[in-house]
């Protein structure tokens, strides 16, 4: 390999770190992005994503760029919105958390937590928007 193909190899290394969404530098929480599709209301796109949380872990404090319900597959996973009080939600149950609304998910049980997360959001470049 010679110096431009090192160099190449290291700038495409370096952006696609980069470009790393916030919630992926949290270890004790995982994302699995499972379907995505654009939606008949233009600029607009469906997200599917299995979220696992080891025990004790806590998301950052994050919105989305439109609505998400979080449907509780295994666990006891608390949710923080910002405005209301915490709302502890069981493997079965469900959460609507509307349009740029902050949250903090938290696994409160003593296993594993997971959860299906559905997006109903405008196509931006970050799903998962760190708040201040």
């Amino acid at each position: 390999m010679n110096m431009k193909q090192m160099m190449a190899a290291a700038l495409l290394v370096g952006c696609a770190l980069a470009e790393q969404p916030a919630y992926a530098q949290q270890p004790q929480l995982q994302r699995t992005d499972i379907v995505k599709g654009d939606l008949s209301i233009p600029g607009h796109e469906a997200v599917q994503v299995r979220v696992d949380l080891e025990p004790g872990a806590v998301s950052i404090k994050h919105k989305h760029p439109g609505e998400e319900i979080a449907y509780v597959l295994d666990g006891v996973i608390e949710y923080q919105l910002e405005g209301k009080e915490p709302m502890t939600i069981k493997a079965g149950q469900a959460l609507f958390i509307p349009d740029g609304v902050a949250h903090v998910a938290k696994n409160v049980g003593d296993g594993k937590a997971s959860e299906l997360a559905t997006y109903v959001v405008r196509k931006v470049s970050e799903l998962v928007q760190p708040d201040e």
